[in-house]
This record gives C-alpha cells, sequence and structure tokens, in this order.
C-alpha cells in the first residue's frame, strides 16, 4: 500500500526517505502532510526549543530596506515586515 519516498527537507536541502512506515504511522495519527524537513533538522529544531533558544530569520524591512532579524519564519505573500525602528513607528499610529 505505502512505497518509501523520498522528499527534499526545507531547511538544508539534502534528500531523505519517507519510509513506508512511517506514511502508515502518519496514516494512524491523522496526520495529513509529509514531514518538511530531514531527521536532523527536525531533532535540532526540537533541541532549539526545548532549550528556550530562539531561532531568528534574516529579513529586509518592508519599509526602510535594512536588514532584520525576526523569530519567526515569514511566508511568501505574507504580512509586511518592518525592522524594530519602523516597527515601533507603525505601532505608535495604530
Amino acid at each position: 500500500m505505502y512505497e518509501d519516498k523520498t522528499l527534499t527537507c526545507k531547511d538544508c536541502g539534502s534528500e531523505f526517505v519517507f519510509t513506508a512506515g512511517e506514511q502508515e504511522f502518519y496514516a494512524e495519527k491523522g496526520l495529513m502532510n509529509e514531514p518538511q524537513r530531514c531527521k536532523s533538522c527536525r531533532d535540532s529544531k526540537r533541541k532549539a526549543r526545548r532549550s528556550g533558544e530562539r531561532v531568528m530569520h534574516d529579513v529586509i524591512c518592508a519599509e526602510c530596506g535594512k536588514p532584520a532579524q525576526v523569530p519567526f519564519e515569514p511566508t511568501e505573500g505574507g504580512r509586511p515586515i518592518y525592522c524594530d525602528e519602523c516597527f515601533k513607528a507603525h505601532k505608535q499610529n495604530m
């Protein structure tokens, strides 16, 4: 019924195998989406969450164009992301 699939990790770009047994486990648990990260990237992300480390992502401010970092992974076509200064200015104008 299930066959091994080769997937690409969205973090490191390496290929990993989503085994038939893992697919069956996902189906039993009602999980609809395939994994997006390889085991080592999942483990390091889990370890960072448990240790309280914040994983920061580099972005460009939508207002002034300066580089900034945010504690979430931005999505394509999502809301504009601002540097600290521009964010504070927008917040005061609300």
